[in-house]
């Protein structure tokens, strides 16, 4: 890379400046997005936990649901317990499916915990809501995208919606807003045998 003088570092920096100003100037338009999270990568949920605390940090009422997980108690529910009444969090699955062994009793989690996130999704207070390994559900033919789309089409316009989970369909991708695929490039579990770890992977 060739060397630039201090000048002609200033005289790039301004044209960024005034191009991003005129983006900003023409992006006037505000509006809830559905937001999913996909891809064999880590950390789809945990890019999502991170708007969640955006979320409360601006004084907003948001709403947890989430699908598979439940056959434990999260780190991250200990520490949103500490915004009382801001904050629902629900874990309605009961764990993996290699560990329930149970087809039809997933399914029916899945379900119930999709109906109690229906409610949240409809309600005008709620401003985002994670329904966070929906995907998941999805994949493994708990719920029908075309199920989860029309939910989807029941929020109110300017709340947001997070849908976590590797295996998003087509649909939903072509339906949401925003996202975002998570590439696994590299993983200590599978080339070093290190094992889940308390505050990386739960």
């Amino acid at each position: 890379m060739s060397e630039i003088t201090a000048e002609q570092h200033r005289q790039k920096m301004q044209r960024r400046q005034e191009v991003q100003a005129q983006r900003l100037a023409e992006r006037q338009l505000e509006k809830g997005l559905i937001i999913v999270h996909t891809g064999d990568g880590k950390g789809k949920t945990t890019a999502a936990l991170g708007m969640v605390l955006r979320s409360l940090g601006h004084g907003y009422q948001v709403a947890i649901v989430q699908f598979i997980k439940g056959a434990w108690s999260p780190a991250e529910k200990a520490v949103f317990e500490r915004w009382g009444d801001r904050i629902t969090f629900l874990a309605m699955g009961e764990g993996f499916t290699w560990e329930t062994q149970d087809r039809d009793r997933d399914i029916a989690h899945a379900r119930s915990a999709w109906e109690t996130a229906l409610t949240f999704v409809q309600n005008p207070e709620i401003q985002l809501v994670l329904l966070d390994e929906i995907n998941v559900a999805i994949k493994l033919g708990y719920l029908t995208a075309t199920q989860v789309i029309a939910g989807l089409e029941q929020k109110p316009p300017n709340s947001h919606v997070i849908l976590t989970g590797r295996g998003a369909p087509p649909e939903l991708i072509d339906y949401a807003d925003l996202v975002t695929e998570m590439k696994l490039v590299k993983h200590p579990f599978r080339e070093q045998g290190v094992k889940a770890q308390a505050g990386i992977e739960f």
